[in-house]
């Protein structure tokens, strides 16, 4: 996987406007005022100060470039199956956390280019952790006080197999996958942070059924991929981006790429 070093430099300040997002989506922490989007998924006040902090941020850095976020309006979106190269954000993933205060939320930028996550930033606000990955250059790990220090996969064993699962919305889908998998330790986490998990080497598998849009996923497939892993649908197929639908096929993301884990989970058609 080659390096492309124009990513390697856009990529610091992509960090500095996701940290800002967070610390805007923050000045909410504690607030419970929400909405009902059309989906039935809550949108708060964190969340359009985010996304606002955000997007003028990225369109400071590259006027030209679009900007794809959840909360943007349908009008600035017009056109978008053209976009080759845009920014695709998630200005409050785990909104539901947000506003239970456990702080497994985050904040998503990633920049795609032909359909594929080729640079990714995942903050998490309340602990201050910074996840990147630029693709050719591997993926990294930061905080206020911790320089960046590279992060990886880890080759998975049947006697020590961790497994995620949504806090909201693992299902029966879920469990029969489990039930293929005995011997694993299943364990939960809010938000995007279960793909920054396995991209770090401290959980194995990911399954994800029901709904979940590209901006859920976008800058954490990236992050995976460049620490060995791999994010998939049930085929096997790396997820794709800028598709007629936003919306995610059931996916899964694991640690050890030289694992057939669709395969062995009969997950193939």
């Amino acid at each position: 996987m080659s390096r492309r070093p124009y990513l390697e430099a856009l990529l610091p300040s992509v960090k500095k406007i996701a940290i800002a997002g967070g610390r805007a989506a923050l000045e909410h922490y504690g607030s419970r005022e929400s909405e009902s989007k059309e989906d039935g998924s809550p949108l708060t006040l964190a969340d359009r100060a985010a996304h606002r902090t955000i997007v003028a941020g990225l369109r400071g850095l590259e006027p030209a470039l679009p900007v794809l976020s959840e909360e943007s309006p349908p009008a600035e979106l017009a056109g978008r199956r053209g976009w080759a190269r845009f920014w695709l954000v998630d200005p409050l993933d785990g909104t539901k956390e947000f506003l239970k205060q456990t702080g497994e939320f985050a904040v998503n930028n990633a920049l795609v280019e032909e359909h594929e996550p080729v640079l990714g930033v995942l903050h998490v606000p309340v602990s201050g952790t910074t996840y990147s990955a630029a693709k050719g250059s591997g993926a990294f790990r930061e905080t206020a006080s911790e320089a960046p220090l590279p992060i990886r996969t880890r080759a998975s064993r049947d006697d020590d197999l961790v497994v995620l699962v949504s806090k909201d919305h693992a299902g029966p889908e879920v469990d029969a996958l489990l039930a293929k998998l005995p011997r694993a330790k299943r364990a939960s986490a809010g938000s995007a942070l279960k793909l920054a998990l396995v991209a770090e080497g401290r959980a194995d598998l990911y399954p994800r059924t029901g709904r979940t849009m590209e901006w859920d996923t976008a800058a954490g497939q990236c992050l995976v991929e460049a620490a060995g892993g791999r994010v998939t649908d049930f085929s096997g197929r790396p997820l794709s981006y800028n598709k007629e639908t936003l919306e995610n096929p059931w996916f899964l993301v694991s640690g050890d790429a030289t694992v057939d884990w669709p395969g062995r989970l009969a997950l193939v058609p």
